[in-house]
């Protein structure tokens, strides 16, 4: 478990830099130079990626259950993955119309994601793991939003075209994972 909570800390922390010092991050930049900045971005974000995945691998050979979950909670964790794979590509699909409404979807992502999994799964490991990126993700939004609106920040409209390819890329993202990419990456069946 340590080792989950160690990647957890150097994931979400790097990722909760423009949360708690978003002046420090612009200064670093400006000094360092984006691309540099971005790379060594990149290099904390994987080593915490690789220690989140390493960190709960182990953590589930050692199994704490908190609770049991009903099967028709887990079921309902496929419309919640439904939605947040509809949300993460609203992230990167110019024009559509999700993004001009929400503006932060792949926040939104994670948020539904994370809690859709913390209905569907009761054991410890899951628990830290999903309530991390949920409590990350809650908070996240909240200060996105608020600095959108000291900024002024202004979504362009989205179009039909691309609010069309955001939902189509979605449900292909969801098919993609509840049919055979959850089972093969993580040895679960979300469908059974």
């Amino acid at each position: 478990m340590l080792v989950l909570i160690l990647g957890l800390i150097l994931f979400l922390g790097l990722h909760s830099i423009r949360i708690v010092a978003d002046d420090w991050r612009t200064q670093q930049i400006a000094r360092i130079g984006l691309a540099r900045w971005k790379t060594m971005y990149s290099i904390v974000a994987a080593v915490g990626l690789v220690l989140i995945v390493v960190g709960f691998v182990m953590a589930r050979q050692h199994v704490v259950p908190l609770y049991a979950p009903p099967a028709w909670l887990r079921h309902l964790n496929a419309l919640f993955m439904l939605i947040a794979l509809i949300l993460f590509p609203a992230a990167r699909v110019p024009n559509n119309a999700i993004k001009a409404r929400l503006h932060h979807p792949q926040v939104l992502a994670v948020k539904t994601w994370a809690f859709g999994h913390l209905l569907a799964a009761g054991m410890l490991h899951d628990v830290v793991l999903f309530g991390s990126f949920f409590a990350w993700a809650v908070v996240l939004f909240a200060v996105s939003r608020r600095r959108d609106r000291r900024n002024g920040t202004v979504y362009p409209p989205g179009t039909v075209k691309g609010t069309v390819i955001t939902v189509v890329a979605g449900i292909a993202l969801w098919a993609l994972f509840a049919f055979w990419a959850h089972n093969f990456l993580f040895g679960v069946n979300p469908m059974a």
